[in-house]
């Protein structure tokens, strides 16, 4: 059986959607067992949807507050699970100092879907959902820490 890593870092685009959901889908998962960071490769800040479609299922992500690369003060990461094409570029222009796993989960961006408020929010709720799929194939609730 495979073990949790003991950090893990997500990375999107701008760090105000997918990145955070996952940051904080993990963390309700996992709790301490795991370190959990996210960032982006812009500066960006929390989407609104985001807080809303997390606090439908318990998880507060009112106070997330978006990080870049740049303002990783540590990188000592196991596995960087990187969510957007630019992120995983990123990610894998940090890593060729440092050994330290690289995932590529593409991911929709939510922001780019029109409509009304409803369709809007189900577009976030589906990548809310897949990512919620994608953590617990990844790293099953039974692995020890």
């Amino acid at each position: 059986m495979q073990d949790l890593p003991d950090a893990i870092l997500f990375a999107c685009t701008h760090n105000s959607v997918r990145s955070a959901i996952a940051e904080g889908l993990m963390k309700h998962l996992f709790g301490h067992r795991v370190y959990v960071d996210s960032v982006g490769v812009h500066e960006g800040h929390i989407d609104p949807f985001v807080v809303e479609i997390m606090d439908e299922i318990g998880i507060d992500l009112s106070r997330h507050r978006s990080k870049t690369f740049d303002d990783l003060t540590d990188t000592s990461y196991d596995v960087i699970v990187s969510l957007s094409p630019e992120a995983q570029h990123k990610a894998v222009e940090l890593t060729r100092t440092m050994a330290c796993e690289v995932e590529f989960w593409p991911t929709l961006d939510p922001t780019y879907v029109e409509g009304n408020r409803d369709v809007r929010l189900e577009a976030y709720r589906q990548v809310r959902e897949t990512l919620m799929r994608r953590l617990k194939e990844r790293f099953p609730l039974d692995l020890k820490p």
